[in-house]
């Protein structure tokens, strides 16, 4: 009887029946665990999905976003070039009719004068803006517009306007605007995020929608929370909340910024379609789920194999991913509970994003390093050829002699003008590039200051466009400047017909390529020798051959000018060996001139 008994309980030494009666004993301590804390925990639950409907209205409205940052971008990158060709409407139309076709996000874009006509724009007419929404807007307040129309005024389809101001120097001339079609923006709407429950509209800061749901416009009340208004639930931005609609419905709110202070979105959830009534559960139900966990581990068990490859697999290529797109804020964990083989491989995977992040660190560290002592070394050249320039002065108020004292003020100014040259490089951002209008501007007024005597009366004026140049030619550049002002300044002479001398100082574009450095001063009845052999027009010649150009002069009775047309070499970011070269080089050519 006993031998029988032993018989039939051989099963109980089998593997799934310890593995079932291991985990029901595990398991039973959750079971009773949750019977206690089911209903606190679902309260908890119902707040989470509270709070994770910000996190789907934001990501129904990622496309939004995206098209919404890029349309700022944009119009603000246009600017330039509408500056270039503003005062050629159908060369800046043309222009901005090939952005457009070119790709297929916008319908229009164009700037628009302070007057409210747009002579500039993808639809090459003449248009007038009085009257339109985002004209009006943006007289109102001169910033980035962000605005809807039913009906644009050149592409005549429902779109939502981007504007960004446009200035010359400090100067308002108007704006900059890129549209994009509400139907584009309504197709972005993630329907992965929502149901038949969820609603999702983006406005912008005055209230205007942007784009909705569909149906959503037409009974906007059902959205809503009732005596609220989108311009009054812009101060509950990234926040949840529940209310009642006007039509008596309840329902659960997100509103989280798009485009920070300028577009946001509104998302409106049924309690269903958030998640929220899915919590709210009995002690029966309690009951049920302890049971229905037994039940389901003890399923799962027999998945142990599956599961004990896959999961660190998946793991693993989620490390890798994380790391792939730069979240490397620390290295990736060690999956020691892995398998033998997984482990030896998330353990050499861990050792090269340690080695990579160190490497990467100390390589930061040294560029910033070099950066640093680079525009150190700039500015004390640079203090150092101020206190030149002083001694030169202090010397010049010496000397008895006027053609000593003028020897001097030259080569005070030279060194001036080297001072000033070194001031911009360790002044400018990026070592690589140089602000040579700024350059030439700073050397013009120095000079200017500098020479100008009681009695003596120049008028000189500038047109300086924006040029970045690298340091090797701004060098050669702006000592040739100096040394042109300065014979505009010595040979300056008062025309048959005017009151006084004047001067004239140029550098603009010439093309995409090329850029024209032109220096004009007035000649007086008194013939002077202007094309002068001495040591200036030598270092003019020495700084043109520099540029790859020729110094070209021209004369007529009233006017000398001298010219030199120049390509512009094309700005690279260096490395940081490169960059050395690159500044030693430039400093060496201004000192030996």
């Amino acid at each position: 009887m006993l031998r029988g008994l032993l018989e039939t309980l051989q099963f109980t030494k089998g593997l799934g029946f310890r593995l079932a009666a291991l985990l029901s004993v595990a398991i039973l301590p959750i079971g009773l665990m949750s019977l206690i804390q089911t209903m606190y925990l679902s309260g908890e639950a119902e707040r989470s999905a509270e709070t994770a409907i910000v996190g789907r209205t934001g990501a129904a409205a990622a496309g939004e976003r995206a098209l919404l940052q890029s349309a700022l971008g944009t119009a603000d990158a246009l600017g330039p070039a509408v500056l270039r060709g503003i005062d050629d409407a159908a060369a800046c139309s043309n222009m901005l009719k090939s952005f457009v076709e070119r790709g297929a996000t916008y319908v229009y874009a164009g700037f628009t004068r302070l007057d409210g006509t747009s002579e500039c724009n993808s639809g090459e007419i003449v248009a007038d803006m009085n009257g339109f929404t985002a004209y009006e807007h943006f007289l109102a307040s001169p910033t980035t517009v962000v605005v809807p129309m039913r009906r644009g005024a050149v592409s005549q389809q429902a779109v939502v306007v981007v504007a960004q101001p446009l200035y010359r120097e400090r100067e308002l001339l108007g704006y900059v605007s890129v549209s994009l079609s509400q139907e584009l923006l309504q197709s972005t709407h993630g329907s992965i995020y929502g149901g038949k429950g969820a609603r999702t509209i983006t406005f912008n800061a005055e209230g205007d929608i942007l784009s909705a749901d569909e149906g959503v416009v037409e009974d906007i009340s059902g959205a809503l929370p009732r005596n609220e208004t989108l311009r009054s639930l812009i101060s509950r931005a990234e926040t949840t909340f529940t209310d009642i609609t006007a039509s008596g419905e309840q329902r659960v709110f997100a509103v989280v910024s798009v485009v920070p202070g300028l577009v946001y979105a509104l998302g409106s959830f049924s309690p269903m379609e958030a998640g929220v009534q899915g919590y709210r559960v009995t002690k029966l139900t309690a009951v049920l789920f302890a049971v229905a966990l037994w039940a389901v581990s003890l399923g799962v068990a027999y998945y142990a194999v599956y599961r004990l490859v896959l999961r660190h697999i998946r793991e693993l290529r989620g490390q890798m991913r994380r790391f792939a797109v730069g979240d490397r804020a620390a290295p990736p964990r060690i999956m020691e509970d892995a398998p033998t083989e997984i482990a030896d491989v998330s353990r050499t995977f861990h050792n090269m994003v340690r080695i990579l992040n160190r490497d990467e660190a100390a390589l930061e560290a040294a560029i910033d390093e070099k950066t640093v002592l680079l525009k150190e070394v700039h500015h004390r050249v640079k203090n150092n050829l101020q206190l030149i320039a002083s001694i030169i002065s202090m010397q010049g108020r010496l000397i008895e002699d006027d053609d000593a004292k003028r020897t001097l003020r030259s080569v005070q100014d030279r060194v001036a003008s080297l001072a000033s040259i070194y001031k911009n490089l360790y002044q400018a951002e990026h070592l690589e590039s140089v602000d040579a209008d700024r350059l030439i501007s700073e050397v013009i007024n120095q000079m200017t200051s500098a020479s100008m005597g009681p009695g003596k009366r120049l008028k000189v004026d500038t047109k300086l466009e924006p040029l970045i140049l690298q340091p090797d030619q701004a060098v050669p550049l702006t000592l040739l400047t100096n040394e042109a002002f300065t014979n505009a300044m010595k040979y300056a002479g008062i025309p048959p017909g005017h009151d006084e001398a004047w001067a004239r100082v140029s550098l603009v574009r010439v093309d995409g390529d090329h850029a024209e450095l032109k220096v004009t001063n007035s000649i007086g009845e008194k013939d002077l020798n202007i094309e002068s052999t001495g040591l200036g027009g030598q270092l003019i010649e020495a700084f043109a051959l520099q540029l790859d150009g020729e110094a070209v002069i021209e004369t007529s009775e009233t006017e000398f000018t001298l010219s030199l047309v120049f390509r512009i070499e094309e700005i690279r970011p260096l490395p940081i060996e490169d960059r050395n070269v690159v500044l030693t080089s430039a400093a060496r050519e201004g000192s030996r001139h």
